[in-house]
């Protein structure tokens, strides 16, 4: 799930793709552009919010932008990840190749690095990865250029996302989505710090850390994905992970690694918490539970630490 559904109520379902992309359209593209890949075997693998993905052998996958506001994103990746990825220990879709539109596609789009794992959603990390996590954010976090990308959805205050979240929190209460608690104790939660001042320097974010975009192996921490909205934010935004990864008594390992997070820092990374927490459980209501499954853990941990 991408920047542009956190302002929008949706039903669910990932938008409706602007392009058809099939195996017959990736081979064609490879063919014309890529022809030493061509003839590896191809597997659809996922429609993403934003992108379809086709895995090319054993070592590589596909990436295209299904939607033309992905384009911009796909395009986002190719210039920075390979920078980003010099930063962190864990992997990334490397870019191998970067392909250009053709046979009727309108689009940029991307050959990785395959990344072998299972998505955390499927298979948790241990808690005992906490601290490898931190130490993942505090090498991925730091000063970025002047021309590195600024996410315009998320690297903005949190009371920015005041209103949206009404919205939701609106239709949550009048609907039995199995919280332990109710909606309106999560709207006291965040009135306590959603007017946080941020108290560090914005710096590189992937800005999309929920379980779906890791990667695990055995429980460990093996990659992380899906880096279209990376870019320069507050970063408590991914600090937010914490409650979507790991149960609070390990918390402390995390931020011990990460290097000590200020009492400001914890409150707004609590704060991007009961955001996406609440956007994945409502995304859920009309769609895959799997967001839902998220969603609700994520809240049940942040408000159980109060």
């Amino acid at each position: 799930m991408t920047a542009d559904v956190d302002a929008t109520i949706t039903d669910g379902q990932p938008p409706p793709a602007e392009h058809e992309i099939d195996e017959a359209l990736v081979r064609c593209l490879l063919t014309a552009q890529h022809p030493d890949l061509a003839d590896q075997p191809l597997r659809y693998v996922t429609d993403g919010w934003d992108n379809v993905t086709y895995r090319l052998g054993d070592d590589l996958a596909v990436r295209l932008p299904r939607r033309a506001v992905a384009a911009e994103l796909v395009e986002r990746e190719q210039r920075w990840l390979p920078v980003l990825a010099q930063r962190v220990a864990v992997a990334v879709p490397e870019l191998v190749r970067a392909g250009r539109p053709g046979a009727g596609y309108p689009w940029p789009w991307s050959v990785v690095c395959w990344i072998d794992g299972t998505p955390v959603d499927e298979a948790p990390l241990d808690p005992t990865g906490a601290a490898a996590f931190g130490r993942f954010l505090a090498d991925l976090h730091g000063p970025a250029p002047d021309d590195a990308p600024r996410n315009q959805h998320r690297g903005i205050p949190l009371r920015a996302k005041a209103e949206s979240l009404g919205i939701r929190w609106d239709r949550l209460d009048t609907l039995d989505v199995g919280l332990a608690f109710e909606v309106d104790a999560v709207r006291a939660a965040w009135s306590e710090v959603v007017d946080t001042p941020v108290d560090l320097p914005p710096g590189w974010t992937h800005s999309d850390l929920h379980p779906k975009n890791l990667v695990g192996d055995d429980g460990r921490l093996a990659g992380v994905i899906d880096w279209g909205d990376l870019g320069v934010a507050d970063p408590a935004l991914d600090l937010a992970a914490a409650w979507m990864l790991f149960p609070a008594d390990v918390h402390a390992d995390l931020w011990a690694a990460y290097g000590g997070i200020s009492d400001g820092t914890l409150a707004r990374a609590r704060g991007w918490a009961l955001f996406f927490g609440t956007v994945l459980l409502d995304t859920a209501v009309d769609g895959p539970d799997t967001f839902g499954r998220i969603g609700r853990q994520t809240l049940e941990r942040v408000m159980g630490e109060g």
